[in-house]
């Protein structure tokens, strides 16, 4: 029962428990954990990573907003990649099924983009200038089928390039138990090479696969 006009405001609630004044402390889960902490040199370099990643798609891609798209593919796929490294965990992008699902979705939305909105600048593409006319039609022919092979070549790159160096790692792991000690030692220095290769690798086809994704979406705006 309200005894007086301001008893309205007082911090009560229904359940005998105060807890009106956790909303004066609600807004600072909306401050962003930069303001509260100092960033970790892990936190700097993934920072300088981003921002030289949108740089250089900026520059490739005129697209607004797939910059962040491009980025976000690049960290999906390396973080992917590097997972895969580690023992008894599933790498998810050395099968067709998740690099063809990431490369024929965007294969096809910038094919619907490109013939939707410039449907003059997809037809020029599909003769390269200065090709002399008895040729155009072999150009159209092969041009088209170069394109609609670009989501397949993008997901068996990525597929082949990962399920390589684990295959390689694995072929030689399995021959440990029958070697002798010096040769052991030999396997644990390759194993120990190919490991570094992989993580290289890792990186590299991230970055190959978005680069491609970001050099086609390029050619039909």
């Amino acid at each position: 029962m309200m005894m007086n006009l301001f008893s309205s405001f007082d911090p009560s609630t229904s359940f005998n428990l105060s807890l009106n004044w956790m909303s004066t402390f609600l807004g600072l889960l909306l401050v962003p954990s930069m303001f509260w902490l100092i960033p970790s040199r892990w936190n700097y370099l993934w920072i300088k990573i981003n921002l030289t990643l949108y740089k250089e798609f900026k520059i490739l891609n005129n697209i607004k907003g797939s910059t962040l798209m491009f980025i976000s593919l690049f960290s999906l796929i390396m973080f992917n990649n590097f997972l895969g490294l580690f023992p008894y965990i599933f790498t998810s992008s050395s099968h067709l099924i998740m690099t063809l699902g990431l490369a024929l979705p965007l294969w096809i939305s910038f094919m619907f983009y490109g013939w939707i909105n410039n449907m003059t600048h997809m037809f020029a593409h599909l003769v390269p200038q200065g090709t002399p006319p008895i040729l155009m039609p072999f150009m159209v022919c092969i041009e088209t089928i170069s394109n609609m092979i670009r989501p397949g070549t993008l997901a068996v790159r990525l597929m082949a390039n990962m399920m390589a160096g684990h295959l390689l790692m694995t072929l030689l792991g399995n021959t440990g138990p029958m070697l002798s000690m010096m040769m052991i030692n030999l396997l644990i220095i390759a194993q120990i090479m190919l490991m570094i290769l992989e993580t290289a690798v890792s990186i590299i086809q991230a970055y190959v696969f978005t680069v491609l994704s970001t050099l086609y979406s390029s050619e039909v705006n």
